[in-house]
């Protein structure tokens, strides 16, 4: 039995050929389309010399193309390497360097990129131009390659031979400190974890490598949507989940609050994948506006579900979701690249606390004192999230990383990533965020995810980051940098009294700086060290010495 990643898609593909697989706006690729187009892409990475376990970057939006070359990449049981797309040329170097690259699958419109950095990394020898949108010329990459031209001369036939649920799979993850690292799984651990080789509400295993597609193939086929980039490990596993069970995933370049709406009524979509805020506040605000094509509200009857993860998902924004999305399962889960999904929880009217998500749990996770044992429920503690079972082999190249956050406390094996949170008295847990950007206020720990979901309570703010500065007196000090909705800066003074009802008087503010835009990475996760830089680039605009 092989629980390897294009093992489960090309059972899909087999009992279900004519079904869409993959659709942007101009066109569908049905599952048997998908087959032949992925194998002649492996096939011409094995005439390149591609070997299993090499790795090959696909530096792509989110595009058909981008999939392709994913579902292709594990057929040649070779290591995708995912490359975030907003990398500068140094960034690019390092990644390409880092994660000893020997093939690249980019977008036409990056050809400038990877021209520059093409000449310093030697053992990239192989790279491939996917056509884009881009106008005006770009120049490419020498010896590179035209994808549909690569597709023209290749063989489709699938005659890979066996794989092995030991082949890799690996994600590239920024973290809030140093450079990317590239996290490793065993393909059957990330399945079991992420791809629905167990079920996620049950725990319960997937017994046989063809249920999934089984399952698919009795039931009308599911419309999904990862709105966040490819790049991101949730977008991905949206996708492999959808691939898995014969749905047909529909994959947008970019994103905008109104596209969302308009996509999901020009696809009949059934099921919406964010990241928090940084996706549910625009797409809320062009909810509330309506369609400016036609000056309607926009007609969402096939949507279902909308499913959050990775990010702060305030109870403000929930709430207004909520209420102009009636009879719609909204979800807000955990996880991250080190550990997999972690834990659920049913977005609710009324949820009555601010930070992070208050989910369930799943069996593979706790949440860990200093000891390493299970914090108690309603104490009050502070813990460490902790998942066993199915986990990471490692971080790639980094033993003293892997050391780090790959524990072996009273005879189990954890991951610990570094996210904290408390146990509540009925068992379930309340996310307070990653212990690498927690504030420490005269001996008390703040973390900033409680005190951005405060102040997104306020009206006038559409979004905010929270960072410690230093403080002669309290070590460090809670500051904000905030982008309002207009022109109305709301002032110290004026938020007190709305922050208060969220969160106690030592964890408010203590300065502001005001931007145009917060900057966050392309999947919506906070980006701490730019919101730092700010406070250390020019006096706050509104402080006070309390």
């Amino acid at each position: 039995m092989s629980h390897n990643i294009a093992d489960l898609v090309e059972h899909a593909i087999d009992l279900m050929p004519d079904r869409v697989a993959l659709a942007d706006d101009s066109r569908e690729v049905t599952y048997a389309q998908l087959e032949e187009r992925a194998n002649k892409l492996a096939h011409y990475l094995l005439e390149q010399g591609v070997q299993p376990g090499d790795k090959v970057g696909i530096y792509s939006r989110n595009t058909i193309e981008a999939v392709e070359a994913m579902v292709a990449v594990f057929k040649a049981r070779a290591v995708m390497i995912n490359v975030n797309y907003r990398y500068v040329e140094n960034e690019l170097q390092y990644i390409f360097d880092n994660s000893d690259m020997v093939a690249l699958i980019h977008e036409r419109r990056y050809s400038d990129k990877v021209a520059v950095v093409r000449a310093a990394t030697p053992q990239l020898r192989t790279v491939i131009v996917v056509d884009d949108d881009t106008t005006g010329t770009i120049p490419t990459a020498a010896d590179s390659v035209e994808y549909e031209a690569v597709l023209a001369q290749s063989s489709g036939a699938r005659d890979f031979g066996e794989r092995s649920p030991d082949d890799l799979y690996m994600l590239y993850t920024g973290g809030t400190t140093g450079m990317p690292k590239g996290v490793m799984w065993r393909q059957e651990d990330v399945w079991r974890v992420l791809g629905g080789g167990i079920n996620f509400l049950t725990g319960e295993y997937v017994a046989d490598e063809w249920d999934l597609a089984k399952l698919g193939a009795a039931n009308p086929a599911m419309t999904r949507f990862p709105i966040p980039p490819m790049i991101h490990g949730g977008s991905q596993w949206a996708t492999f989940q959808s691939l898995f069970g014969g749905g047909k995933t529909v994959m947008i370049p970019e994103f905008t609050g109104h596209g969302v709406w308009q996509h999901i009524d020009r696809h009949g979509i059934n099921l919406i994948f964010i990241t928090g805020d940084a996706m549910a506040r625009p797409m809320l605000d062009a909810l509330i506006e309506g369609n400016p094509e036609t000056g309607k509200p926009y007609d969402l009857s096939t949507l279902f579900a909308i499913a959050s993860s990775a990010a702060l998902f305030s109870p403000a924004i929930k709430e207004k979701l909520l209420d102009l999305l009636p009879n719609r399962m909204i979800t807000d889960s955990i996880g991250s690249s080190e550990t997999g999904f972690g834990g659920l929880s049913m977005v609710t009217k009324g949820e009555a606390h601010t930070g992070g998500p208050r989910v369930k749990i799943d069996a593979s996770t706790e949440v860990l004192d200093e000891a390493g044992n299970p914090v108690v429920p309603g104490s009050g503690q502070i813990g460490i999230l902790a998942r066993k079972g199915h986990i990471p082999l490692g971080y790639y190249k980094d033993e003293a990383k892997t050391a780090a956050t790959f524990k072996e406390l009273n005879g189990t094996r954890y991951s610990i990533p570094g996210d904290y949170a408390r146990v509540e008295e009925d068992g379930t847990v309340t996310m307070l965020g990653r212990g690498s950007v927690s504030i420490n206020s005269g001996g008390e720990k703040i973390f900033p995810e409680e005190v951005e979901g405060a102040l997104k309570s306020h009206p006038e703010i559409f979004d905010a980051l929270v960072v410690g500065v230093d403080d002669e007196r309290w070590g460090q000090r809670v500051v904000a940098v905030v982008q309002c909705r207009g022109e109305n800066r709301p002032t110290l003074e004026e938020l007190r009294p709305v922050l208060t009802k969220e969160i106690a008087p030592y964890k408010l503010p203590r300065s502001l700086w005001f931007v145009e835009e917060i900057k966050r990475s392309p999947a919506g996760k906070p980006d701490y060290r730019w919101a730092k830089a700010q406070t250390e680039e020019r006096p706050a605009d509104e402080a006070n010495g309390k």
